[in-house]
């Protein structure tokens, strides 16, 4: 058996054990606000319940372990005091994911991964349509753990009100935990989809994803791509050139002899089909053909 002191190891060396270690993990998908009133989103997996009356929930947007800097979401529920925590499950962990990129201060994480922004009952953070289970919150209070990278940050939140969706209801008013289908997060680029066991996910890029809001409108309101597609589509850094896509339409030409006249909708299915695989990129020059 592997002993290690942790004042022995990395920080990062540490993070990475204890994140595969302690698995799969809850995730809350946090919408906070800022000063002015710009919108934020962002997923935490340090992050749980811990009281059900008063009802509490607890996550921790951790120091930064690369450069010690402190995310949007701490700014923002030290200023504005409330928080809405938004259930995660599989039909939107690629748009989720996406959101974890960080953009700029100011940029809306809802537009940049294609969500919808709906307006809360009892607090001012905006709700996550496309989210199952919604859960605004006001934060009682918040316990700064360390002041060095990777040092948690304690939001302990008191939820106010509770939105369930309809389809995840079963008749006597519990909620159906397989219809729910929840995702939770662990080690390195792995998720566990709560009734199917792991599957990985890649990193957002560190140079930014170009996000749903920048897509071409016919790919971003597709009837057929899911949101889970828009997501993987949106995490690229750049469009395919022109040269590109051509010369791809030409190779896939002799197994799709109809490509070059196919509607929106044919592409669109086929692409998908691409995406299935993880081929984001073919996917993208069947949709910009």
């Amino acid at each position: 058996m592997h002993s290690f002191n942790p004042k022995d190891l990395s920080t990062g060396k540490l993070h990475g054990y204890l994140l595969t270690a302690v698995a799969p993990r809850p995730i809350a998908f946090a919408s906070t606000i800022d000063a002015d009133g710009n919108p934020n989103l962002s997923p935490f997996s340090f992050f749980n319940v811990f009281s059900a009356n008063p009802p509490i929930l607890i996550f921790s947007p951790a120091r930064r372990v690369r450069d010690n800097t402190i995310k949007h979401t701490l700014q923002n529920v030290e200023t504005v005091k409330e928080v809405v925590i938004n259930v995660v499950n599989y039909d939107l962990v690629h748009q989720m994911s996406l959101s974890s990129t960080d953009y700029p201060e100011g940029v809306n994480e809802f537009d940049k991964a294609g969500l919808t922004m709906v307006p809360s009952d009892k607090v001012k953070p905006f709700r996550v349509a496309e989210s199952p289970i919604q859960l605004e919150c006001k934060v009682n209070e918040i316990i700064h753990l360390g002041t060095e990278g990777g040092a948690g940050n304690l939001v302990i939140c008191e939820v106010v009100k509770l939105h369930i969706a309809d389809e995840v209801m079963n008749a006597d008013d519990t909620i159906n935990q397989e219809a729910l289908d929840l995702v939770a997060r662990a080690g390195g680029s792995y998720y566990s989809r709560a009734k199917k066991g792991f599957f990985e996910i890649p990193k957002p890029l560190r140079t930014m994803g170009i996000g749903v809001d920048t897509m071409p409108e016919h790919v971003r309101n597709s009837m057929i791509l899911t949101g889970n597609n828009l997501g993987m589509l949106a995490n690229v850094e750049v469009l395919p050139e022109e040269k590109a896509v051509t010369q791809f339409i030409e190779d896939v030409s002799e197994r799709y002899p109809d490509i070059k006249t196919a509607s929106h909708r044919e592409k669109h299915k086929l692409a998908q089909n691409y995406l299935s695989f993880g081929d984001v990129e073919s996917a993208w020059k069947l949709l910009l053909s």
